[in-house]
Formats: structure tokens, sequence, C-alpha cells
């Protein structure tokens, strides 16, 4: 029995695909180890949303070399399929495969057999038109759903779509059978997961269902007691979809909502599909509805053509909206992209002291969202997270608390007393409340 390690860079996406990867090796006969556990066969699942992503593929194969020098490394995911031949030529690499080809890499490697030199099976990425099925199990105490699959537009910052092809999605009755699957297990936590899910419902090229739909059929899917929606672009997010989450029992309070810039004229030469006003309301609509929704932002500093004041204009559109954290992404230039041939780029440097000042403002914004949820009853979902004693787990507007340890608590939800914000920045909860009605 051959012994199969996996190891995955990037999004939930990615996981949910190297789960549903690593489970047809199980069927297969192959045995599912640690990367440390001197595998036979190491599959690398990557991203290429940085110029950092890129690096960090390299130093997973030099580990991989270090455990088990004869071991077959096989290259998978968005980094494979945009850099093919750069990746075989990285000392340790036995294949590489593209995005139309990864779910099929047991078929297609034929045994794992070393070569003299690297294979590289990556088609053009017209060829990946089908949408595969995936969700992660037994990895986390949440599930990650694909939903949906590749995106039709075409930022000027970004290589997905040269990565993963078009959009393309799963049928909502083939997501319903995966989610009562999940629900067959102790999982209670599943987060919809895609490239663009609000662009939900393309199959065969055409649109068939809506993402409304879906959520409101996930929504009487007995057996989950949470479905959260992963990052959704704010133009795709309707009325309709914010109005039905506000009065669902299982859909929860958080949206991660990507702005990527505060300044109309970023936006415009980002190519992105809506401008800070649409945004905005987006915000205001959800806190209308939801006031302790926990709302997350994606936003990228440096773009070429980023002057001062464009970034202040988005520092101070930041500062006074209604949001709960960032994540904050340098600008790299990536190839076959429209940003690189753009004027003005900005310095490296600036990028960087820019990026530090949307971080701190990140933790300002959480800090606040915080402690305006102490003193609230909140169910919180416990994790296998143990650190000096101490356990974590998120409520359902994603406020991460900390209890003392104990191993009954673990992957269970209860109804907590936010009590107060430590040290580290969680929210702790009142001992005598773990008592608390299970769910």
């Amino acid at each position: 029995m051959k012994k199969v390690a996996f190891y995955t860079l990037g999004c939930k996406l990615n996981f949910s695909e190297t789960s549903t990867i690593s489970r047809v090796f199980e069927e297969k006969g192959y045995k599912k180890v640690d990367f440390s556990d001197t595998p036979d066969i190491f599959i690398i699942n990557t991203c290429s949303v940085t110029d950092n992503a890129d690096k960090k593929c390299k130093k997973i194969v030099r580990e991989a070399q270090k455990i088990n020098t004869d071991g077959y490394v096989a290259i998978i995911g968005c980094y494979a399929q945009l850099k093919p031949k750069e990746i075989s030529e990285i000392p340790g690499v036995d294949a590489v495969l593209g995005a139309a080809e990864k779910f099929r890499l047991i078929e297609l490697l034929d045994g794992f057999v070393k070569t003299p030199e690297a294979r590289v099976l990556a088609s053009e990425i017209k060829a990946a038109t089908v949408f595969n099925t995936a969700y992660s199990i037994n990895d986390r105490t949440r599930t990650f759903l694909k939903v949906q699959d590749g995106c039709n537009y075409l930022c000027a910052f970004c290589t997905i779509p040269l990565a993963r092809g078009k959009s393309r999605s799963d049928s909502i009755e083939n997501i319903k059978k995966s989610a009562l699957e999940i629900a067959e297990t102790d999982v209670k936590e599943i987060v919809l997961t895609g490239v663009n899910i609000g662009d939900f419902g393309i199959q065969a090229g055409k649109r068939k269902e809506r993402f409304l739909d879906l959520v409101k059929t996930l929504d009487s899917v007995e057996g989950i007691d949470r479905f959260r929606i992963s990052s959704i672009e704010p133009n795709l997010l309707n009325n309709e979809v914010i109005d039905y989450v506000s009065q669902s029992e299982r859909f929860v309070p958080h949206f991660h909502i990507p702005l990527q810039s505060g300044s109309n004229k970023i936006l415009r030469s980002m190519r992105r599909r809506y401008l800070r006003e649409l945004y905005e309301d987006r915000v205001n609509k959800i806190k209308q509805l939801m006031p302790n929704c926990c709302i997350g932002v994606d936003v990228i500093v440096g773009f070429p053509g980023e002057t001062e004041e464009d970034f202040l204009e988005t520092y101070n559109f930041l500062n006074e909206l209604d949001i709960s954290y960032l994540h904050v992404f340098t600008y790299s230039e990536r190839a076959n992209t429209a940003a690189p041939e753009m004027e003005n780029p900005v310095p490296m440097k600036v990028r960087q002291e820019r990026s530090k000042m949307l971080r701190i403002l990140s933790e300002k914004k959480k800090r606040v969202f915080y402690e305006e949820n102490l003193g609230r009853t909140a169910t919180i979902l416990f994790e296998d997270d143990v650190e000096d004693g101490m356990m974590h787990g998120f409520t359902e507007n994603y406020v991460r608390v900390s209890a003392k340890y104990d191993p009954m608590l673990v992957n269970e939800l209860k109804t907590v007393q936010l009590k107060s914000i430590n040290e580290k920045g969680l929210v702790d909860v009142e001992e005598l409340e773990m008592a608390f009605e299970s769910h």
C-alpha cells in the first residue's frame, strides 16, 4: 500500500479540491499520511495569486525532497496551470498537471513511476470546461463545499481566469446531494466556496440557476446547523440575497465582500464592475438588516497609478465604513495580465508602507467590532485548536473566542455570553456559561 501526502496552498476552494482528490486516492487503496510521515507520493496543490505563493510552492518541493528523496512529487493547482514548464524544471518535481487534468491524476500518472524528466500534463485553459464536484471532510471543523469554479471577469490584476477557466457551476441538485452527504458526518458548518460564487448558475455556457435559489435550497437541508457564504462580489450580492440571509436560521450573518480600492479612478483602472458608491450601499443594507453582521473586505494597495491621494481616499473610505476586518494584498505583477503594462508603477517600498497602514486599520476595525459584541449571547462552534490550555471557536458572526480547553466541547455548538477581550485580541467567555445549552 503506497503512502500519499497532500499539501495545500491558497484558498478554501483549493482545500475542498485537495480533500476530494485525497478521498479518490483512499478509494483506490492508497494510504493517506501526514507530509512528514515519509510518503511515497507528495501531491502539492498550488496557488498563484501573488508572487509569494509561487515561492512557497518551491519551498514545499524542497521539504518533500528532504523527507523522502525517492518520493514522487506531483504539482497541481493554479500555479501548475499558469507555469507548467517553469515548475517542471524545479529539482525534485516529477509531474505537473493543469486545471483540466488534476482530478484525473491517478489515471494519468499510472502508478507514479519516476521518469528521467518531469511529465507535463497541462492543456490550454479553454479545455477546463467540466465542473468537478468537491468538498473537504475530516480536515477541519468546517467543511468547504465547492459550488462554482472559474471566472468570466477580466480584472487587470488577476490570473484566476487564466488558471481556472470560464465560470461554471454545479447544479443545485448535486450540491444538495453533497450537503446531505456532509450532514451524515459530524460536520456542523458548511462554507460555500468558489472563484466567483455570486455568478453561480452557469452550466454548459448558459445561466440555468440563480445563487439565491441555491441559498434557499440549502437552507432547508436538515443536519447542518450553519451555512456560511465565502467571498462574493458586491455587484452580485443583491438585495434579495441580503434579505434572505437576514431572516435565515442557518445562513449566518457574515459576508466577505472584495472592494480592492476605495478610489473610483483605481476601480475603473482595475476593470472592476462597480464603484465605491455601490459598495457602500451594500454595506449599509447589510448593517440595516443585521447590525451585528461581520463584514470582511479584500483590498489591494499599490496598484499601478495609485497616487498618495488615491490611497488616502481608500483609507478614509474604509475607516468610515462599518466593516469588521480587512484582507490586505500588496499588489504584485502577474504575467499575462493588463496591469503590468500600465503607467506609473508604485515603488515596492511605498506599497509595503501602505499595506502596513491598512493592516493596522484592520486590527482597529476588528477590535471595535469585537467590543460591539461584548455582552451579547452568541453560539460558538468550538474547534480542535488548543494553545496554552485554551481552545478557540467562532460565533455565527465570526467573532473568534477562547475558552478553557474541554475535549467535550470540540466540534460542539454552545450558547454563551461574550465576556471580555483578552491580551491576544480574542473574546473570552464566562466559565460558568460553559454548562450552556447544546444545539
